[in-house]
């Protein structure tokens, strides 16, 4: 099911004997889209401590209490690796963490794609989602193999450009929990067109400049602008993924069978 990330936000954890924290970010990989970890803030827990957990260590969610539970002690938690989440995530910060928890990392699984199967070449430094590097930093980290890992709450706000001009800026994502791959952004285009939210894929994503934080895309405003309508206040099903994906294809549009 898609559902925004401002909504997963504010989610509780909580492990198997008591609460962990709440989810305060997430990071996604900007070549595949794909959710890495949630930034759980442990608050009184561990007295303020934000710590790193993967999609996998999630078990069951209960979207009424705005809670997921999560596979792990509180003391597994305490233990685990110190994280500054207010730096880049580094691949060998990853590494201590999926060797601590005794868990296989993504990049040794052999599943590495999206929920849609591609990658989106993008520019720009390497894990600037929660603190961006430059210069021979940039250069040192690609040595190390880190990831492009990329926070929500950072990119929110981006500007949009499409081929002709600006078009808005982001506000939000669509999320699947099923994989964690984002599928869209929410895109407000309110100094462009009154009242009007628009979604954007990763496909139609040519490139992402994070020093100006600006996000271009292959298509012109018009495309856009005359995009299926979505307003926010319903979910988006698969009939209405056919329609969206069909109109920025530019092929006839049927229902799903």
């Amino acid at each position: 099911m898609l559902r925004h990330s401002s909504e997963i936000e504010g989610y509780a954890i909580g492990a198997t004997d008591g609460p962990i924290g709440t989810i305060s970010d997430f990071l996604f990989d900007d070549a595949t889209w794909l959710v890495r970890w949630f930034v759980v803030d442990a608050g009184t827990f561990l007295l303020g401590r934000k710590v790193l957990l993967p999609p996998t260590a999630l078990g069951h969610s209960s979207h009424i209490a705005r809670q997921f539970s999560a596979r792990l002690t509180k003391q597994q938690v305490k233990d685990s690796p110190s994280t500054d989440t207010d730096k880049p995530v580094s691949r060998m910060m990853e590494t201590d963490l999926y060797d601590y928890y005794g868990w296989s990392p993504y990049w040794s699984t052999g599943f590495y794609m999206g929920g849609y199967g591609y990658a989106v070449p993008l520019s720009g430094p390497i894990g600037g989602g929660l603190g961006s590097s430059h210069g021979e930093r940039d250069v040192a980290e690609r040595a190390h193999g880190d990831q492009h890992l990329r926070s929500s709450r950072e990119v929110t706000g981006y500007h949009i450009h499409a081929r002709d001009g600006e078009i808005g800026h982001v506000t939000d994502f669509l999320v699947e929990d099923g994989d964690w791959s984002v599928h869209y952004l929410v895109v407000d285009t309110q100094n462009w067109w009154p009242g009007k939210k628009v979604l954007i894929s990763p496909r139609s994503i040519t490139d992402v400049d994070w020093s100006s934080r600006t996000i271009h895309l292959n298509v012109g405003r018009d495309r856009v602008k005359n995009s299926p309508a979505y307003d926010g206040s319903g979910a988006i099903d698969r009939a209405y993924e056919y329609k969206y994906h069909g109109y920025y294809d530019g092929r006839p549009v049927t229902e799903p069978v």
